[in-house]
């Protein structure tokens, strides 16, 4: 393996012979897919800067608050601005779920290039807002062009990576995301003093171009060869894989990786694809409801984390517990964000996906828990002020570089080939339905007016951090160094917690061979083009 890519092995001499050595080149292309996270993450962070902006305020708010982050007395309702924050969510929920049958029917490569179609439709509503009425069905249209996007970049990223750098890959549409977040802070805060409508017109607009780059640059990257393999279209297969690794289509690496994909899906070819199936099979380890479960548990648990609370409302909350500059911090949690999740591409693959999200949970639990205790008995005070400040980022640390890119790499590569598309999208949908009930009510935690928990909301995010320590341990299985084909019997052979003992010794393509005609039946005719 070069030493330029973080890459994971396992012992075990089965399968280890079927893909091509990992090249610069076929490394960027699927890591390009990773800029849809800068989509996602944009549209999720710039809102948290526009509802601090005064001249918002003024425009989309009413007179008579007195909130103190109230401007000139004007401020929208905790109501609106819970729903223009979590509306995105919602739109992103329904967008994931219908992503899941979208990418079966016409590929994986085809779907996140119109769910950026929808999201511009969305972009445009957005700017053209000057009242909560147009920029709710905006950002919930754009969310739908999200969940496009996101469910379906996991799934096309996971399909196309060399097994050896898959969880760094994957990690990479993390970074993206976080990405995506400093730049929204940092727009935010270049507009934020305007008294016009430019003030948000500008970090709503900028959304359209992350769209743009992405769905232009899908066009010239190939289509998954897995997708192409479900369909029966095997020569398309090859040279998306050429083009992926790097080797030319009649490459031995090509013949055999191809003819694993194959007997593989000829092992599954029993399995229906529908959406009930993604329910069969009980609680037993080859059995699809548990996986799904799994799946839309892992997302929940990383919305459980709180992290999105300071992302959405991190701008406004910091100035309701009295935090001056209150831009600047937000703008530095996101900067702490980004810088710490390229950690995750060495570690990810080193230590493990299981490892990295049960010490990554209780960092973040005692960070959380401290903040809650200081803000709770010193509140008000210049120490629990930066309290708040040091452990936040402390806290945003261990999730970027920890569950942030650990929970979308884990959905990627448990569920099998024939539900693939529906699982991941059903578990991003968790993701996006979580994501939109802490969204909507965490107003209501912390307004004054309300719930007023001020601080003590770290002790729900602490207590809930928890429950994702124990989850992870339970339940999460170690999936690094493994092909998506040898993660299938990996779960089929072993609990959770000694999955990172389990070591391939065998590959589909030589079972088939013992079996059946073997390999040629999957391949034969491709080679005999090359004659």
């Amino acid at each position: 393996m070069p030493g330029w890519a973080p890459s994971s092995v396992r012992r075990g001499g089965g399968g280890s012979r079927v893909e091509a050595p990992v090249t610069v080149r076929g490394y960027l292309l699927c890591v390009f897919a990773a800029f849809g996270g800068i989509l996602f993450g944009y549209d999720s962070g710039y809102i948290n800067g526009v509802l601090g902006m005064n001249y918002v305020k003024l425009e989309f708010g009413h007179p008579g608050s007195i909130d103190p982050s109230a401007y000139q007395g004007h401020l929208y309702a905790t109501r609106e601005k819970s729903l223009i924050t979590s509306i995105l969510s919602a739109g992103t929920f329904f967008g994931a779920l219908f992503a899941g049958s979208l990418a079966d029917w016409v590929g994986r490569r085809a779907t996140i290039i119109a769910g950026c179609a929808v999201f511009s439709l969305g972009v445009v509503l957005q700017v053209a807002a000057t009242t909560v009425a147009l920029l709710v069905p905006g950002r919930l249209i754009a969310g739908i062009g999200v969940g496009f996007v996101s469910a379906i970049i996991i799934l096309y990223m996971s399909e196309v990576a060399p097994k050896s750098v898959r969880g760094a890959i994957v990690s990479g549409y993390q970074f993206c995301i976080t990405i995506g977040l400093l730049l929204a802070a940092v727009v935010d805060q270049s507009t934020s003093t305007r008294m016009d409508t430019t003030s948000y017109r500008i970090p709503m607009g900028l959304q359209w171009l992350w769209a743009l780059i992405l769905g232009v640059g899908l066009f010239l990257l190939p289509e998954s060869p897995r997708w192409y393999v479900k369909k029966d279209r095997l020569e398309e297969a090859a040279k998306a894989l050429a083009t992926l690794r790097g080797q030319p289509a009649d490459s031995p690496y090509i013949k055999d990786e191809l003819a694993e994909l194959v007997a593989n899906y000829r092992h599954e070819a029993h399995m229906q694809t529908g959406w009930a199936d993604c329910f069969r099979g009980g609680w037993k380890p080859s059995g699809n409801l548990r996986r799904v479960v799994l799946g839309m548990a892992l997302q929940m648990m990383q919305q459980w984390t709180g992290v999105n609370f300071i992302f959405y409302y991190g701008t406004t909350f910091f100035t309701q517990v009295g935090i001056k500059n209150a831009f600047l911090i937000s703008m530095i949690t996101t900067a702490v964000n980004v810088g710490s999740t390229p950690i995750s591409f060495w570690t990810i693959e080193k230590l493990g996906r299981r490892t990295l999200l049960i010490y990554g949970a209780i960092g973040m639990l005692v960070c959380e828990f401290i903040i809650a205790i200081v803000g709770t008995v010193a509140e008000g005070s210049q120490a629990a002020g930066y309290c708040l400040i040091i452990f936040t980022c402390i806290y945003i640390f261990f999730f970027a570089s920890t569950w942030g890119p650990a929970a979308w790499v884990v959905i990627g590569e448990i569920f099998p080939l024939p539900i693939r598309a529906k699982g991941v999208a059903l578990a991003t949908a968790s993701n996006w339905f979580w994501n939109f009930v802490i969204g909507f009510i965490t107003p209501y935690m912390v307004d004054a007016d309300y719930g007023n928990m001020r601080t003590k909301v770290f002790f729900v995010w602490g207590a809930t951090c928890t429950l994702c320590v124990v989850f992870a341990w339970l339940l999460v299985p170690e999936t690094k160094g493994l092909s998506l084909e040898q993660v299938d019997r990996m779960l089929e052979q072993t609990t959770p917690r000694n999955s990172s003992k389990w070591e391939p010794t065998f590959s589909y393509a030589d079972e088939d061979a013992k079996t059946g005609p073997g390999r040629a039946s999957g391949v034969e005719h491709l080679e005999h083009s090359h004659v």
